[in-house]
């Protein structure tokens, strides 16, 4: 049998495990953590935020980390091999995947869009209905649902114990070989360092004129003006609340998003604030990717939504001219954040 053991020390940015494999030892990347889970405000990676709450039972460290980051780029997790996590969360489209509605393993079409990532382990529920209540819960549900399709998990996770690099690892971070539950959890600590907040709005919020531009910098006061930030609020940018806006509520059988979860009538066709970082990239918009452009998207929430017996209340229809227009929109491109979507060395 392949043995794998952690040596005591780091080369450089890398734990090295010296396997008895015969393409010698597995050297995974070690993450720098964005901040120190153990710092005397807790984990605070995003400046002006409170500290990101993490569960006891799954702390966050650089090494937990590492492998979540191997497992999310890995497409051996999916149920055809496929697709990792990253495949829907990609950095060119904002880490969703640049399509209406997304498309699972074995080319499984699903109902809503992907949503971004950014920032998500702020957040306390998850999907466009939130559903699940924790990342880990969340990461789970995807593994084993429709987006990766391993619907028999444990068989992946039998594969995973077979490949040294990844059960040593299992054994460090968790003190077991890897099972369907250490899975999400590793997968929930990487995704805790998908963290946004060096955008040029937030370098301007800092104190640096020049990060923004002065068409971005008016627009940021029609942004407010327009009251966008009764939902986009902070530097989350999301109240993490959910509101019906109307979106697909013509349909005959219409999505009725958060009212799935909560059966409350007040909820009937809401679904989740979407985070603004990013926006000019994440396009098509909106829940089931209906709005082609970012342009289109922002004209339809200034005219207060779809008309609908559902809709929010909090959407009035906002007038500003065709200059106010194209300097909200040089404000919502300023929200652009920096992505690096390299692949770590898997074992």
């Amino acid at each position: 049998m392949n043995r794998c053991t952690l040596l005591p020390f780091l080369f450089g940015l890398a734990f090295t495990f010296s396997c008895a494999h015969p393409s010698g030892p597995f050297i995974a990347e070690e993450i720098k953590l964005p901040a120190d889970p153990d710092g005397p405000d807790g984990y605070t990676p995003l400046d002006g935020y409170e500290a990101m709450e993490i569960p006891a039972d799954n702390p966050l460290t650089p090494m937990s980390a590492t492998l979540g980051k191997e497992l999310y780029f890995d497409t051996r997790l999916s149920g055809d091999g496929s697709r990792s996590c990253y495949s829907c969360h990609v950095c060119e489209k904002g880490l969703t995947d640049g399509l209406p509605t997304a498309i699972g393993a074995y080319e499984k079409k699903l109902s809503r869009s992907s949503p971004t990532l950014w920032n998500i382990g702020f957040h306390s529920e998850f999907y466009w209905d939130g559903r699940a209540t924790s990342l880990e819960g969340q990461a789970a549900a995807a593994w084993k649902g429709g987006n990766m399709g391993a619907s028999d998990a444990q068989a992946i996770v039998d594969y995973l114990n077979s490949l040294p690099g990844y059960r040593e690892q299992f054994e460090v971070v968790f003190g077991e070989p890897a099972t369907t539950d250490n899975v999400p959890k590793a997968l929930a600590s990487y995704m805790r360092t998908i963290i946004g907040g060096n955008t040029a709005w937030d370098r301007w919020m800092a104190g640096d004129e020049s990060a923004m531009s002065e068409s971005a910098q008016r627009g940021f006061e029609v942004f407010k003006e327009a009251r966008c930030t009764l939902c986009h609020v902070g530097v989350l940018m999301t109240d993490q609340q959910f509101h019906n806006v109307g979106i697909g509520m013509d349909a005959a059988e219409p999505d009725v998003g958060r009212y799935k979860v909560t059966g409350l009538e007040k909820n009937m066709g809401a679904f989740k604030t979407p985070t603004l970082r990013d926006i000019s990239k994440s396009a098509p918009y909106f829940h089931n990717g209906s709005v082609a452009t970012l342009e289109e998207a922002v004209q339809l929430m200034l005219a207060g939504g779809l008309p609908n017996p559902h809709l929010d209340a909090f959407l009035k229809p906002a007038e500003i001219s065709e200059q106010q227009f194209a300097d909200l929109m040089a404000f919502l491109r300023s929200l652009d954040e920096p992505c690096d979507g390299t692949a770590p060395p898997l074992p």
